[in-house]
């Protein structure tokens, strides 16, 4: 039996309570660095081989896998550009803004006890039942947590590779970008709203999942990074008992 990896990821508040809240099963990160495939358009198509998402080995196609089919394409994937969160079957450790006891504000997270008692300003949660602070200190990144702070362990299901854009014009009722912890507000009149952050109805709510979760990749990432439709890893996962 292989081992299982686990591996830490950064999630903001607002998708760390859509988490704890079931709402968010699934993340979309950007394909980075040369794993981003192109098609060279220079090259005549009766010359062009397949290509997918997945890639080609060809440095001419872009990207580094090639397969006639898609399950030749996963194992070229799997052995030559694996997604850097993981595979199915492993694990990520959720990294969130936490805060210890002020009185320990000037030690460094690595130098921390694990028994200290933690809390989670994402919804101001305790690490431990019953938990109580002398005084909160400092909020600290997320990206400063250390292992047996994080609260939130998630296993992955599923990966595979899409373009970031693609569910466009699925209904409501299909769209594959609700399990991102978009929210579905109800109307009061049948009808629902979307939003990526607010759970009530008001201005500002869409009618389309799709412009809800526009609205969370550009919060995080930018309208530039939308506007450019980058391939992105789609990371299914549940949540495990840590």
């Amino acid at each position: 039996m292989s081992e299982i990896k686990e591996r830490p990821i950064l999630f903001s508040a607002p998708m760390v309570r859509a988490i704890l809240e079931g709402r968010k099963t699934v993340t979309r990160r950007a394909v980075k660095g040369f794993q981003i495939p192109t098609e060279d358009t220079a090259i005549p198509i009766g010359d062009r081989q397949r290509w997918s998402a997945i890639g080609q080995r060809d440095p001419r196609y872009g990207f580094c896998v090639f397969g006639s089919t898609e399950a030749e394409c996963a194992k070229e994937l799997e052995e030559y550009a694996p997604c850097p969160y993981g595979r199915h079957g492993d694990r990520l450790w959720v990294r969130e803004a936490w805060q210890a006891d002020a009185q320990v504000d000037s030690i460094a997270p690595r130098e921390l006890s694990n028994g200290e008692p933690i809390r989670y300003p994402a919804d101001w949660g305790f690490r431990q039942t019953g938990c109580a602070m002398i005084k909160p200190g400092k909020i600290r990144p997320s990206i400063h947590m250390p292992r047996w702070v994080s609260r939130i362990l998630l296993e992955i299901t599923d990966v595979r590779v899409e373009r970031l854009q693609d569910g466009e014009g699925e209904t409501a009722y299909e769209s594959r970008y609700i399990a991102e912890g978009i929210n579905r507000i109800h109307q009061g009149d049948g009808d629902y709203a979307f939003h990526p952050f607010k759970s009530e109805p008001g201005p500002g709510n869409w009618t389309d999942p799709f412009d809800a979760w526009r609205e969370l990749w550009v919060g995080i990432n930018g309208a530039e990074s939308w506007n450019s439709n980058p391939w992105v890893w789609v990371v299914d996962f549940k949540r495990v008992t840590p």
